[in-house]
Parts: C-alpha cells; structure tokens; sequence
C-alpha cells in the first residue's frame, strides 16, 4: 500500500557539473519495496545474537551500528528477500 506520509523524495549530492539537467520532469511518482512486491527479511542467528550482545554491553541507551546483507528478487519476480548476515558496531568517530 502506497502511504504518502511515509515516502520522503531522495536527491542526489550536489556537485560542480551535472551529468543530466536537474530540472524535474513530469508528475512524480512514488517508489517503494513492497507496493508490488512480498518483501521477506531473513536473519542469521549469529548475526542477532551479536547484535544482541553489542546492544546489551553498551552504556548508552541509543547507539548506531550497521546490519549488512543481500536484497534478492525471487525467480517469478513477485518476492524480495533481505538477507542480513552480517553486523558492524560502527565507529564513534
């Protein structure tokens, strides 16, 4: 289902020279991952249970940390699967 509150549009950097002209073109349209497609999210156990751990172990009550995996779209083209399997605490600085 298409919810407009949630969509917020991207923009690319700004640089010194353009490739493309910048000026928008035609009525804007919204894209998002499961307006067409059944999105799945597998996990590797491992991979929470450090999640987990890091999570616990910090003193603060929010911190940032990245979770790295693979999108893949199914053979018939109806499902989107997320495979997260690995975890990176991130840096501070």
């Amino acid at each position: 289902r298409f919810v407009s509150e949630r969509m917020v549009p991207f923009s690319f950097p700004l640089s010194k020279c353009a490739l493309w002209d910048p000026v928008p073109m035609g009525d804007g349209i919204g894209s998002h991952i499961a307006y067409y497609r059944n999105p799945k999210l597998s996990m590797m156990e491992k991979t929470l249970r450090l999640a987990y751990r890091h999570a616990k172990q910090n003193e603060k009550k929010l911190f940032s940390c990245f979770l790295l995996g693979t999108l893949a779209v199914d053979e018939v083209g109806e499902g989107v699967t997320l495979t997260i399997d690995r975890f990176d605490p991130g840096r501070e600085v």
